[in-house]
């Protein structure tokens, strides 16, 4: 009798978690469409640039001589090959130097062969059929309109099945926004946060200044530059933070609402993912899981990880089969890992998945076992500004902790951090200068340094820029007092040592007339002594004991 009464509960426990899901799901479908996006246009032509040795070359161009309009560059010579006559496309001789560029404006520099002194020269096309044995673009994701298929007569056919429907008109997202004025990449040409130029599968990143570019038409929207975003310069716009954010919080309210439990939320992309979701769901997924598609699962960074948990989900799973590099994912679950369990919530609460096979993402989902999450879940909704979502899913996740702390040790590259300074400084304020998010203070009225870990993003520009090699980071997530200014090196005033006036901070001071001791210019002690003066009373030293020609003496 006790086992007929077990089974039946446990039949109740599963049907009251596959209704929950059912709940969870049909809330996502009932929420509003996200507001468009804007959007990048590309054009093309249809205007086929053939590229590589001039045999595999012309057998192409004869089969796409009445389809595209055509220019074969061989790069090999003529080889065994006859030169063609009567044709109706160009076929040039040639060395590649550049080839640059996306769908409808691929910028093609050449060397012209054959001719008494080799010249330049450059034209425009829309698409590139690239048969070289190394590819003239070497991106992790090559440019739509690009196709590299190598010598592979097959891989070649199905490069050419791509190329032939892209003649017309092409709108796509702009995947990513940027915030100039919170990017950390640079400061007076001094290197910092590089991260988002690092991850670029497609190379849509690169350095303007002080900050970074996105190129539109090159990105393909993977996001994981918006992930690794320490500051949240760079923010995923399809969809967008706060559009995914509220898709979140209704799905586990509705699931939570409905009686279900220990929540698995899985992130999928919209592509790849969705199909081997689809295999998945045929088999039968587990109850508990809830499945949330977006266009790239790479763009679910720190902040949606940790808000995920904060809003109820004990487990959070990232689908990346189809992504080109799930490292970036990976350090980010790990950072996350980190400050969960560092709260005392016991148990694995994030995974990045890798399989493709829908039995094997079966076997990882079912062999999970449930983590501990939050008892009352937040009513926050994630958006935007990255470091203010972060605060709120921090902050609620510590409310609730088991065992709360006021300071957590995190990996390498994390965004949260304190800063220390030695001995050594001089406070001179380079790094003051340096630091994009105004953590490191200078006093107004004395020679102070001062640190607000709250702002810092450790993108390295204060240790950069420090003369001394005086300051070092330590990546870490302080829960107490991380607003408040802490002081990190003071000193005494150093005045001129004639009349009195403040001059600087006395180991910067101390540091000048060391480093100057030994110059030629200083050799005697009356014109060392003066390196302690101020600029006035150095000037009336001068005149009063300088042994040179005043101008009471010259004459005509």
């Amino acid at each position: 009798m006790s086992a007929i009464r077990g089974d039946t509960a446990l039949e109740h426990a599963s049907t009251t978690a596959e209704l929950a899901r059912q709940a969870a799901l049909l809330a996502v479908e009932a929420w509003p469409a996200a507001q468009p996006v804007a959007a990048v246009t590309m054009r093309s032509a249809g205007r086929l640039l053939i590229v590589g040795e001039i045999a595999a070359c012309l057998g192409w161009a004869e089969r796409l001589r009445n389809k595209l309009d055509l220019t074969v560059l061989a790069t090999g010579g003529w080889g065994d090959s006859e030169a063609p006559t009567g044709e109706t496309y160009p076929v040039l001789l040639g060395r590649v130097c550049r080839l640059a560029g996306h769908l409808g404006s691929f910028v093609l520099e050449w060397h012209a062969d054959g001719s008494v002194a080799e010249s330049m020269r450059s034209d425009v096309f829309d698409l590139v059929l690239d048969l070289c044995a190394r590819p003239l673009i070497g991106n992790v994701e090559p440019p739509q309109g690009y196709q590299a298929p190598g010598r592979d007569p097959l891989d070649q056919a199905l490069a050419v099945i791509e190329l032939l429907p892209l003649t017309g008109e092409f709108e796509k997202p702009r995947y990513v926004a940027l915030r100039a004025t919170l990017c950390a990449h640079s400061r007076a040409k001094l290197p910092g946060c590089n991260n988002c130029i690092d991850v670029c599968a497609t190379a849509a990143i690169t350095a303007k200044g002080d900050a970074v570019e996105v190129d539109p038409y090159l990105c393909q929207g993977c996001g994981t530059c918006s992930s690794v975003c320490p500051s949240g310069a760079l923010s995923y716009q399809y969809p967008r933070v706060a559009d995914l954010g509220a898709r979140i919080r209704a799905m586990l309210a509705a699931y939570r609402g409905a009686g279900g439990g220990d929540a698995c939320l899985l992130f999928h992309s919209a592509n790849a993912g969705r199909t081997t979701i689809e295999h998945l769901k045929r088999r039968g997924l587990p109850a508990s899981v809830l499945t949330l598609e977006t266009w790239s699962a790479d763009a679910v960074g720190l902040d949606l990880m940790l808000s995920a948990v904060a809003l109820g989900a004990n487990r959070v799973a990232l689908l990346a089969a189809d992504s080109h590099d799930p490292m970036p994912l990976r350090q980010q679950a790990l950072i996350a890992e980190t400050i969960v369990a560092g709260l005392g919530f016991p148990g694995e609460h994030f995974r990045v998945l890798t399989v493709a096979a829908p039995d094997e993402l079966e076997a990882g989902l079912r062999d999970w076992p449930p983590a501990q999450g939050v008892d009352t879940a937040a009513s926050f909704c994630p958006h935007s500004d990255k470091r203010a979502t972060l605060d709120l899913a921090v902050a609620h996740l510590r409310a609730q902790a088991p065992t709360p702390r006021q300071e957590i040790v995190l990996p390498a590259g994390a965004p949260f951090g304190a800063i220390s300074a030695s001995a050594a400084c001089t406070l001179c304020m380079a790094c003051v200068g340096a630091c994009p998010a105004n953590a490191l203070i200078a006093g107004s009225e004395a020679p102070r340094l001062s640190f607000v870990e709250h702002h810092c993003l450790q993108c390295g520009l204060c240790v950069g820029s420090c003369p001394e090699n005086a300051l070092s980071m330590t990546p870490r997530l302080l829960l107490e007092g991380a607003r408040r200014e802490q002081l990190l090196r003071q000193a005494e005033v150093f005045r001129c040592s004639a009349c009195g006036k403040p001059m600087g901070a006395r180991p910067l001071i101390e540091a000048m007339v060391s480093r100057l001791a030994d110059h030629p210019m200083f050799a005697t002690d009356a014109a060392r002594a003066r390196l302690k003066m101020c600029g006035d009373c150095r000037v009336v030293d001068l005149v009063r004991h300088e042994d040179s020609l005043q101008a009471s003496e010259l004459r005509q």
